[in-house]
Order: structure tokens, then C-alpha cells, then sequence
């Protein structure tokens, strides 16, 4: 019996609207943890047309074990909220734009469970390293497009009936995804 040991650790971490600084302070996703304006603690940027930001990712770590040419992938996914990347304008935010800013992090969430489900269900090769930062990279595109598309729809919390129905259905796919 022939036996590898590859022990891969990989960090990244993404964060929208976030650029190459190292934020310091992280909130990992929770269902029992609601965003409150206290956590947004970022500078209004002089020039911001935006009511608010919020700043969330995606990150993952992983180990691999090869054996018999066979992998076994041992990972943890997570969504993270950045409090210091997130900021808000506090004489136009009210509790409809702070659940707009809670689903931004929420679907962060959603895909983080969808990274976590697609790593569960793929056969890895040698090339594991390659493997996931293609998934990752594949998500994070979704994410994005996803995020974008939630903005456009609810025009940015404005649109009261259209942040409603894209509350409850980021609620429902979540409910539909398990942790």
C-alpha cells in the first residue's frame, strides 16, 4: 500500500466592495445573529451615492488526503461580514435598508452552502488545489452576479414589494440548503 499524505491549508477570503487591506474584524454568518446598524463601523466614503454597504464574503480552507489515488477533502466554508469594509448613512438608513444590507450577507450565506454542497458532491483528483480554487472562483462569479442582480431588482431597497419577496425567497433557498 502506497500512501500520500498531501495536507493542503488554503485561506481566501473575498469581501464585496472590499479591496486588498487586511480587515481585522470578521462576524461569521449565524441564523441566530441579525446585523444591527452598530455593526457597520466603516467611513461613509466622501463621494458615496449608496445609503449603505455592506462588505461580506466568502471564505474556505481545506485539507486533502490522497490515498490510492483517491482524495478525501476535508473543508469548512463560511460567510463573514466585515464591520470596518461596511458603513451606512444613518440620516437615510431605516429597518428596510438594514434588511436589504442583512440579505447581502445572507446570500453570501447561501452560497457559501451552495461551495459546501458542490464540494461534497465532486470527485477530486491529484489536482485538488486546482479543483477548488476553479469551484471558488465559480461561486464567488455567481455571487457576485447574484448580488447584482438582488441590488438591480430591489433597486437598492427602494423598491419596498420587490425587497419583500427577494427577503422571503433568500429565506426559503436558505431553509432549502442545510448549515
Amino acid at each position: 500500500m502506497d500512501k500520500k499524505l498531501i495536507f493542503i491549508s488554503i485561506l481566501f477570503c473575498i469581501g464585496i466592495h472590499c479591496n486588498s487591506q487586511e480587515i481585522e474584524e470578521s462576524m461569521l454568518w449565524s441564523s441566530d445573529s441579525r446585523l444591527s446598524w452598530n455593526d457597520f463601523k466603516g467611513t461613509i466614503p466622501p463621494d458615496a451615492v449608496p445609503a449603505a454597504t455592506t462588505a461580506s464574503g466568502i471564505s474556505y480552507k481545506y485539507s486533502a488526503n490522497l490515498l490510492h489515488h483517491e482524495v478525501e477533502l476535508d473543508y469548512s466554508v463560511n460567510a463573514y461580514f466585515y464591520p470596518n469594509e461596511s458603513w451606512y448613512k444613518p440620516d437615510v438608513c431605516d429597518d428596510l435598508v438594514l434588511s436589504h444590507e442583512q440579505l447581502h450577507f445572507d446570500i453570501s450565506e447561501l452560497y457559501a452552502r451552495k461551495m459546501r454542497l458542490i464540494l461534497s458532491r465532486t470527485s477530486f483528483t491529484e489536482n485538488v488545489k486546482v479543483e477548488v480554487r476553479k469551484i471558488y472562483k465559480e461561486i464567488l462569479k455567481e455571487l457576485s452576479d447574484f448580488q447584482d442582480k438582488y441590488d438591480w431588482e430591489t433597486d437598492f431597497s427602494r423598491n419596498t414589494k420587490a425587497q419583500l419577496e427577494w427577503n422571503a425567497r433568500i429565506s426559503e433557498a436558505l431553509s432549502k440548503i442545510e448549515e
